[in-house]
């Protein structure tokens, strides 16, 4: 029968099935700002603000003293191999390896929006980024901002309706707010406890989402992500307290160094051929940084 050898990492297209639930599951890889990288590293300009004042006629314009620097993101491999069987592959290798990727797919999905929005630990080993949950436990002091001030953390018996108010709160006083690109990112553990939450009013602050329209809360879209777990490290099965992240899409930028792709090797070359087995490698190599920690806040479940 006809083999499929490949010899070069072959990307997937973007109407393919495994970008296709990618997009469905990581909220990351469907909003971010999609940065491309030509290197393992990247520098994107962050501002600190600008001032701005009254001028009297004829007098001179005063100097905007605030701090301007940059966010580095650094390429990251996620990745994994499977070995397959050639008894197994004989005769439906296209379908084998269209369901490995798209298993694949979903777990890199969760471990993408994991490390990007709810690992706790500082980058170094098993953390490939600065995650959003990280970067707001963290002091700037060069950007004025104190570890913890926005991330609001719920009580034994779950949120309630002033958790989830002064955590949308957080992102509403600060001079990051734009009404037009605000989002939060939920685990979908959190639907169970907004089902039941009303306003002074009696309005319902959850309100699902009809004819293709996204759920929202106070207002704002919802998208449920299953990676919206803390983590000590980046994992596709966190496992810790589930989030929900308010945050400016804006903010959110993802460094694209390649991929999601993909390369078979034909266990018929090499040492594959002691054993019969081929081998299906994919990857995709991926930064990410959020802009400015007062563009966001986290509310704890």
């Amino acid at each position: 029968m006809a083999r499929n050898t490949m010899e070069a990492w072959i990307p997937e297209q973007y109407d393919s099935e495994v970008i296709q639930r990618i997009n469905q599951i990581s909220v990351v890889e469907a909003v971010a700002n999609r940065l491309p990288m030509t290197s393992d590293t990247r520098h994107a300009p962050r501002s600190a603000g600008m001032g701005v004042e009254v001028i009297d006629k004829g007098s001179a314009y005063g100097e905007d003293t605030s701090l301007n620097d940059d966010v580095t993101l650094t390429a990251k491999k996620f990745g994994k191999v499977v070995r397959i069987a050639e008894e197994d592959i004989n005769d439906a290798l296209p379908n084998t390896l269209a369901v490995k990727m798209r298993d694949w797919g979903i777990s890199y999905a969760k471990i993408l929006d994991n490390s990007c929005l709810a690992v706790t630990a500082a980058a170094g080993v098993g953390v490939p980024f600065t995650s959003l949950y990280n970067l707001l436990n963290t002091t700037n002091n060069d950007l004025g901002y104190t570890g913890g001030d926005n991330i609001t953390v719920a009580g034994s018996a779950g949120p309630t309706y002033d958790d989830f108010s002064n955590a949308i709160g957080d992102v509403e006083a600060g001079d990051y707010y734009d009404p037009a690109t605000m989002l939060a990112i939920a685990h979908p553990t959190f639907r169970k406890s907004l089902r039941g939450i009303k306003d002074q009013q009696g309005d319902p602050i959850f309100v699902k989402g009809l004819a293709g329209t996204p759920d929202t809360i106070f207002g704002v879209p919802i998208r449920w992500s299953l990676g919206a777990r803390t983590s000590p490290v980046a994992t596709s099965a966190p496992a810790g307290r589930p989030i929900m992240a308010f945050v400016s899409t804006d903010l959110m930028l993802l460094g694209v160094r390649s991929g999601p792709e993909s390369v078979f090797i034909d266990g018929r070359d090499g040492t594959s051929a002691l054993t019969d087995e081929s081998l299906l490698k994919m990857r995709s190599r991926r930064g990410w940084a959020y802009g400015h920690p007062a563009g966001a806040a986290i509310l704890v479940g």
